[in-house]
């Protein structure tokens, strides 16, 4: 055996999977590849079979990408990763690259060699970044190569296989709405578009279109699949045979054909002479090569399920409500046990984690977590989307701050919570910066806007009082959030619109639930973030002349009261905090035993 393929079989660092791929590319006659943090349906979590960015870096963040060139090789990441990817990453073999100042296509059209062929996978990436990069690379005399073999995959020897499990009915009374009504509302879309066909490649739309739910990707209840939905009301359903099962093809009946889940390109060559829409967003650039391949007409449109997935039904409310009231009873209960454990000083991140996840599974209605527990102590706490390893794992020291962001996927309901608490006595500047944040938190809940708002808009109430002090956070303020889906859902987010924060400028209509989490990080010391879930909700103004909207928080359960500085809050603010508690003792006292009760009105009383 050569030492390549030794190199190929056992390749120990990451390091050594760098070079392995620089040898690859060499023999495939490329001079470069980009790595993107996706899978073939631009999902942001995928699958262990498609993990390739972290298999070649290490980095183990939801967002990312990276570009290897026979000298150089850089990662690139937003303001959430930016201590992160340090930690995980070797500085040594990668540069560090920060989005949205630059991108992919600027750095290599500094960097690639002239007269370079630089490789990307098809299936990987949008139509709209492949006709960047090639333009950025035109001005380099080089080229952009579509691969019909990933070169990562020729080298990833134990790569997973793309998981096979069955997938599940969403039952009618959770989804509210049957699968037929939704496909004849496309169907609809369609007729008024003049179009034959949609293309449905993002997983968590075909999820919601065939009330179906599935095990494939962690944390988020999707099944691997593609559809083609007619103007006809019918539909195509592309799967693994094995992830078939009768009580499926009950469910869908006579109106959706099943197909293998590798025979979607050809049916997409079948389409010549059709109309038919696909999303840009959501669809990557060999779904645009095979219809034009065939012949047939584009009409590049937004994915029709997208928004009316976003405005949750009376029967998804219910459900989010429930699983609300019930993960809070969770965090009551994790957060009296961090109080009790935490002085020792003995308590660590992924022991706390470890007992919020135990907490959460008693729940028969549990089905998952909805990401991975953000478990900060200290330092630590102010790295955005950090996760806890044997090998980062800190004490929750006296005299800190503990920051702890987690979610469940019950099966009437997504939910995503951030809590911080101070460990012992918290410093006079922790308590200014929490109640800053929490002044924040507080202007979005209570914030009044005329239909119409974008989500951008609002993202400077939250800001506001840590601008006050010349202080801000590098993440949006707020996300969308399914039911029983993705944690992060489009299209709506309180965000600055552009650059890394897409989503700030859609209208926010009410149904829509989003995360409302602003927070404050001071590097190497601890991290703060206050987040609850909030809905859209119709505003009654005595005398108004527009239809106006606000906030509804679902999310019940304390906030931290000894972070608090009482003198900087105005009455209005005082007045929002004290009857939130109110109403988490109204709401999730009943479901708790006596002892938990009682610390929970402690942990409620007016301030």
């Amino acid at each position: 055996m050569s030492s390549y393929a030794e190199r190929r079989n056992s390749m120990s660092s990451h390091a050594d999977r760098l070079a392995a791929l620089r040898e690859q590319l060499k023999a495939d006659h490329l001079d470069g590849f980009v790595v993107p943090l996706t899978d073939e349906h631009m999902s942001e979590y995928v699958g262990s079979y498609a993990q390739r960015l972290a298999w070649l870096t290490g980095f183990e963040g939801s967002a990312g990408s990276a570009v290897v060139l026979p000298e150089q090789a850089a990662i690139f990441t937003d303001g959430r990763y930016t201590l992160q990817v340090r930690q995980q990453v070797d500085g040594a073999h990668w540069s560090f690259q920060s989005v949205p100042e630059t991108s992919i296509a600027a750095w290599l059209k500094e960097h690639a060699p002239q007269g370079a062929r630089i490789g990307y996978d098809p299936w990987l990436h949008r139509r709209d970044w492949v006709k960047q990069a090639s333009e950025a690379l035109a001005a380099r005399g080089a080229e952009l190569v579509a691969v019909a073999d990933n070169p990562i995959d020729r080298i990833w020897s134990d790569r997973p296989e793309a998981s096979k499990a069955a997938l599940v009915v969403h039952p009618e009374r959770l989804a509210g709405r049957s699968s037929a009504d939704k496909r004849q509302d496309i169907a609809d879309w369609l007729e008024s578009q003049n179009a034959d066909a949609a293309v449905l490649a993002a997983l968590d739309s075909i999820a919601w279109t065939f009330n179906v739910r599935g095990t494939d990707v962690s944390h988020t209840p999707v099944a691997l699949a593609y559809a083609l939905v007619h103007a006809d009301g019918t539909a195509d359903l592309f799967v693994a045979g094995e992830k078939v099962t009768p009580e499926l093809c009950q469910h869908l009946g006579n109106g959706v054909r099943l197909h293998e889940r590798a025979a979607f390109e050809d049916a997409l060559g079948e389409l010549g002479g059709k109309t038919v829409a696909v999303d840009p967003e959501r669809s990557v650039a060999a779904i645009f090569e095979a219809l034009e391949k065939a012949g047939a007409k584009i009409v590049t449109m937004r994915d029709p399920t997208v928004l009316p997935r976003a405005i949750k039904n009376e029967a998804e409310l219910a459900g989010h409500r429930a699983a609300q009231q019930r993960d809070g009873a969770v965090m009551t209960r994790f957060l009296r046990w961090v109080e009790t454990e935490a002085p020792s000083g003995e308590l660590d991140e992924l022991t706390a984690s470890d007992k919020l996840e135990a907490l959460r599974r008693e729940n028969p209605e549990l089905r998952d977590l909805s990401f991975d527990s953000i478990s900060g102590a200290g330092p630590n706490g102010a790295i955005v989307h950090y996760r806890s390893s044997e090998k980062t794992n800190r004490k929750l020291e006296p005299g800190s701050l503990y920051l702890i962001d987690s979610g469940g996927q019950y099966e009437d309901g997504t939910t995503d919570i951030t809590r911080t608490v101070a460990v012992g006595e918290p410093t006079p500047e922790m308590r200014e910066r929490f109640t800053r944040v929490l002044q924040g938190h507080i202007a979005i809940a209570t914030a009044v806007f005329p239909k119409g708002t974008r989500g951008g808009q609002l993202d400077s109430f939250a800001r506001r009082p840590l601008w006050e002090a010349g202080l801000d956070y590098a993440h949006g303020t707020g996300h969308g959030v399914g039911s029983f889906l993705s944690v992060h859902e489009g299209p709506q987010r309180i965000a600055p619109v552009g650059g890394a924060y897409a989503g700030g400028d859609e209208p926010l209509q009410a149904g829509m639930i989003l995360s409302n989490e602003p927070g404050y990080y001071k590097t190497g010391e601890y991290g703060i973030r206050i987040e609850n879930l909030v809905l859209v909700v119709p505003v009654d103004i005595a005398g108004a002349e527009k239809e106006m909207l606000g906030f509804e928080t679902l999310t019940f359960a304390p906030i931290d009261r000894r972070l608090i500085v009482r003198e900087m809050l105005s009455g209005a603010e005082l007045e929002w905090l004290n009857a939130y508690h109110r109403q988490v003792v109204e709401k999730i006292g009943p479901t708790l035993d006596a002892e938990h009760r009682a610390w929970l009105e402690e942990a409620c009383a007016s301030i």
